[in-house]
């Protein structure tokens, strides 16, 4: 018997009517998603998050008054409130991406992503877990030119890659899956293995990378022809 997902509550931020109809669809078309409100702007945005408390906001960036990357900081920052923010949003610039995660954003997904996309990304942030799009991790990778030394700079194939930072064929390919964007529990159904086999992998995986969390890990491993 299949276990019943459990019940995530939804904050929806944007500005543009027929979107937010569209989204508002997909989200009370999902069994398992609850929408508690909808926002049209920054202001608005902070102020429902602190009245209603959600497991996850879905944040535009170009919002009215106030940006959703301002907003952003504000719910994390100010309010310290625990909601996981997924900006929904069709900037791609590396600026936009890099200033929402420093703001403090769980994820980040491009709006012409499938619905199938949108509830994998919800799902997974709502486990506080992060989320960065393939096609966003593409872009940004695409446009890192020489702005910080690490050691991961001189790389140049898989090969030589892995032979620095010893990963398995199995880590290779949970990261792999990793920066598909599966959670931990996908992870396990499509593997087939226990949970606690696949939080071993990601730690392990994070220990020989010398990172400390999933979307750093993703880039690395874009960035490095791991996968």
């Amino acid at each position: 018997m299949k276990k019943e997902k459990k019940e995530i509550t939804i904050l929806l931020v944007e500005d543009h009517e027929f979107t937010r109809m569209g989204l508002s669809m997909k989200i009370e078309n999902t069994p398992h998603f609850k929408l508690l409100a909808e926002a049209v702007d920054g202001c608005e945005a902070v102020n429902m998050a602190q009245k209603y408390n959600p497991d996850v906001i879905l944040m535009d960036i170009g919002l009215p008054k106030m940006d959703g990357i301002t907003a952003t900081k504000k719910i994390k920052e100010e309010l310290k409130l625990d909601s996981a923010i997924l900006m929904f949003t069709s900037r791609d610039s590396k600026e936009d991406i890099f200033a929402a995660f420093k703001a403090g954003a769980d994820g980040y997904i491009m709006k012409d992503s499938s619905s199938q996309n949108l509830i994998n990304a919800i799902d997974t942030v709502s486990e506080h877990a992060a989320w960065i799009d393939s096609q966003i991790a593409r872009v940004v990778l695409s446009n890192i030119q020489n702005e910080e030394e690490s050691q991961f700079q001189n790389a140049k194939n898989q090969k030589e890659a892995n032979k620095k930072y010893g990963l398995t064929k199995k880590e290779l390919e949970v990261l792999s899956l990793i920066v598909d964007g599966l959670s931990n529990q996908e992870i396990s159904e499509k593997l087939v293995v226990s949970i606690s086999t696949t939080k071993a992998h990601v730690h392990n995986i994070l220990q020989k990378l010398y990172l400390t969390d999933r979307t750093k890990a993703a880039i690395v491993a874009l960035k490095e022809g791991l996968v």
